[in-house]
């Protein structure tokens, strides 16, 4: 009897160790994570963050303080209205040079026609027209002057401008605002804290588009492409394993070694080639690095 034992048990070791999975690879879930951070210096006059809350792209979720950021854009506009009151206008304060010349001008004709008809002195034309030279002459430099200064009130006030806008701009990054829709991971910061420029205030990421990493063998790429349709299971625990559709939208183009945390010891000399599934969590169970697996 103990002889048939030892017979049976080297088929019963080999069986128990046999490869029986029902799956063609497995990896961990992730998602696209985003650290928003500070984009200004101040305090936090407000920040309605908490953990697992659901926010909308877009969605204000606090503020820093804008109390100098306002007086300074305030100040600017107020520069920039002075600049434009400067500005000469230039038909009214040419008007009375313009006036000037048409009389000049009628002058000089009146005394053309008067010289015709031998009626009065050539000097007085020469007169007339040297005095109609010299207003042309006074008209052509008051122009220039009043052009040359609206021009440089003109660059003066784009140069306010633009000052006043990078300030609205600095108003504007102030005010944090989620730049996804996504659920908020972990929370960095509090109201009342001073934010300085480029500190973390949380972290979010879009569970609902989920991405299973996992690792291929050579021989295995030639059953995926992009756009492949797979069987994706999520490892809940306890056995209990629920299934999803998955969709191949990356397959990497350089081998690597398979990550210890993925493989047997014998496999990890393999090299593999890395994939991402994307999976729609539509319940909300997956979880971020829970452990998946996919069937081709």
């Amino acid at each position: 009897m103990k002889k048939i034992i030892l017979a049976i048990l080297p088929f019963v070791l080999t069986a128990c160790n046999s490869d029986d999975k029902d799956y063609d690879a497995m990896g961990t879930f992730e998602a696209t994570e985003v650290i928003v951070s500070a984009e200004q210096n101040g305090r936090l006059i407000n920040f309605d963050v908490e953990e697992g809350n659901n926010l909308n792209e877009g969605q204000p979720v606090g503020t820093i303080d804008t109390v100098q950021l306002y007086l300074r854009a305030r100040q600017l506009g107020a520069t920039r209205q002075s600049y434009a009151s400067q500005r000469p206008d230039i038909s009214k304060q040419t008007a009375a040079t313009i006036q000037q010349l048409k009389k000049a001008e009628m002058e000089r004709d009146r005394y053309a026609k008067l010289v015709k008809d031998n009626a009065a002195n050539k000097k007085l034309l020469d007169d007339a027209e040297n005095n109609v030279r010299v207003l042309r002459r006074q008209l052509e430099a008051l122009r220039s002057s009043l052009d040359n200064s609206t021009g440089s009130l003109d660059k003066q006030m784009d140069a306010v401008e633009i000052e006043r806008r990078q300030v609205l701009d600095q108003l504007e990054k102030c005010h944090i605002k989620s730049p996804i829709n996504g659920t908020v991971l972990e929370k960095y910061a509090e109201a009342g804290e001073y934010a300085t420029l480029g500190k973390p205030l949380f972290k979010i990421a879009d569970i609902n588009d989920m991405k299973l990493r996992v690792y291929i063998s050579a021989e295995q790429m030639t059953e995926l492409k992009i756009g492949s349709r797979v069987k994706v299971y999520a490892d809940m625990g306890k056995d209990d394993r629920r299934e999803y559709p998955g969709v191949v939208e990356w397959i990497s183009d350089k081998a690597e070694f398979t990550p210890k945390t993925i493989q047997t010891r014998d496999e990890r000399a393999n090299l593999v080639y890395a994939v991402k599934i994307a999976v729609k969590n539509t319940d909300g169970l997956i979880k971020i690095g829970m452990y998946g697996d996919v069937r081709f």
